[in-house]
């Protein structure tokens, strides 16, 4: 009987206005044949939602969330308080601040809620879900190859001289 990969990674965001940013992390995750899904959840207009959400990530198969937010960002934060998951925070980039303050409210997580954090935007995301493939590849064998070609393939990618 072949051994089915069982991890998954659940990529949320306060609103649609965010999935701009966070669709690159599927994008990786497809490269990385990483199982995923991807979620609106608002930690101020669905609390209720995120509340149910984070306290059945684990029994859902979740090993790693993804949780992108903008101006307040309180997602990433709210969700690592109820669940033991991994949580990793995306600052979105705001209009006022440019995503600065999102940055900040997600770096800056009291001592006894951890969130990994990211830089701000479509980058932020990207080594979001290299992270999180990282933390998945060291109980995957397979994610573990899928990810030390990707490194491969970008060391490859760096010319030895400008053009």
């Amino acid at each position: 009987m072949k051994k089915v990969n069982t991890h998954k990674v659940s990529i949320i965001m306060g609103s649609q206005s965010d999935y701009s940013t966070m669709q690159n992390c599927e994008k990786v995750f497809k490269i990385l044949k990483i199982r995923f899904e991807t979620k609106i959840i608002s930690a101020h207009r669905t609390p209720k939602r995120m509340f149910e959400y984070a306290k059945t990530a684990e029994k859902n198969n979740i090993s790693v969330i993804i949780a992108g937010a903008g101006g307040s960002a309180h997602l990433p934060g709210m969700v690592a308080a109820i669940t033991r998951i991994p949580v990793i925070g995306v600052p979105i980039e705001s209009k006022k601040l440019k995503g600065l303050d999102s940055l900040l409210s997600i770096a800056q997580m009291p001592k006894g809620i951890p969130v990994g954090t990211v830089a701000i935007g479509k980058d932020g995301a990207v080594n979001a879900a290299l992270f999180a493939a990282s933390i998945i590849s060291n109980f995957d064998k397979k994610i573990k190859k899928n990810l030390e070609n990707w490194r491969t393939k970008q060391t490859k990618s760096v010319k030895k001289k400008p053009n």
